[in-house]
C-alpha cells in the first residue's frame, strides 16, 4: 500500500523502458516547445513503444486545444494526458469521452488552485507550486502538507521538487495517491539518473506504514496493449 509513481520528462526509449523495469508506473512526455524536456512525435512514439502494456504513458501539455491532445494520444499511443495549464473542465470532459485518462494539474500558488477541483471531471490532480519560469515544479521544494486535506477528498498526484532524498516525507505530509518527479531525477534535462530512480523507487516502498488504514486507489491507466509505434 503504497503510492503509484510517474517519471515525468523523458526523452530516451531505453530510460523509459529502464524507469518502467525499475517499478515505475507511469512515464510523462512532455509537449510543450519552451521545455527543455519536449519531445516530438516521432520521439514520443519510439518511447511509448519501448513501454510494457502494464504502464502508463502520459502526455504532458500546457494549453493545448483538443485536436492537438487527440492528436498526439493517437499517433504516440497515449493512455492519458496531464492538462498542466489553463485547460477548461470542456476539454477534461472532452477528452474522458473519448476514452482519454486525464490528469489535470492545480496549484497551490496559482490558476487553476485546488478550490477550482469541483468544476473538473478527471482521474486525478496533479497538485504543485507555481513559483518558477515554466509550468511544472521548477525542482522547488514547498509545503506538500498543503496538499493533504486536498487528497483525503481528491485523487492527488503529488508533485514538485520531489528528490530520492525528501519524497519520503513528501509523501507523509500529504498523503497522496501518487507522487510525480523528474528533475529530481535528472543527470541533465531529459536525462534521467538511474540510480536516482532506483532509489526514489526504494524510498517510496517503505512508506507503507503512513497508508495504515487507508486504501489507495490507483490513478494511472496503462495502455492496456502493445503499441507498435
Amino acid at each position: 500500500m503504497t503510492p503509484q509513481v510517474k517519471i515525468c520528462g523523458l526523452t530516451q526509449p531505453r530510460q523509459a523502458r529502464d524507469c518502467a523495469d525499475l517499478g515505475a508506473d507511469a512515464i510523462g512526455l512532455v509537449f510543450f516547445p519552451k521545455s527543455p524536456r519536449n519531445v516530438t512525435v516521432e520521439q514520443a512514439r519510439t518511447i511509448v513503444a519501448a513501454l510494457p502494456p502494464t504502464v502508463a504513458a502520459v502526455g504532458v501539455f500546457v494549453n493545448a486545444s483538443f485536436d492537438v491532445v487527440m492528436e498526439r494520444v493517437i499517433r504516440c499511443g497515449l493512455s492519458m494526458a496531464q492538462l498542466h495549464g489553463r485547460e477548461t473542465p470542456d476539454l477534461a470532459l472532452r477528452l474522458l469521452n473519448e476514452g482519454v485518462g486525464v490528469i489535470k494539474a492545480l496549484f497551490v500558488d496559482g490558476t487553476p488552485g485546488l478550490n477550482d477541483a469541483a468544476a473538473y471531471r478527471a482521474d486525478a490532480f496533479l497538485v504543485e507550486c507555481a513559483k518558477g519560469p515554466l509550468p511544472g515544479g521548477n525542482a522547488m521544494v514547498w509545503d506538500w502538507g498543503a496538499a493533504r486535506d486536498f487528497g483525503t477528498r481528491h485523487p492527488l498526484v503529488l508533485a514538485g521538487g520531489l528528490t530520492p532524498y525528501n519524497v519520503a516525507d513528501a509523501i507523509g505530509a500529504a498523503l497522496p495517491a501518487a507522487v510525480d518527479a523528474s528533475s529530481g531525477l535528472e543527470a541533465s534535462p531529459g536525462h534521467k539518473d538511474l540510480d536516482k530512480v532506483a532509489r526514489m523507487l526504494a524510498a517510496i516502498r517503505k512508506t507503507g506504514k503512513a497508508y495504515a488504514g487507508r486504501r489507495l486507489t490507483p490513478v494511472f491507466r496503462p495502455r492496456g496493449e502493445d503499441f507498435d509505434g
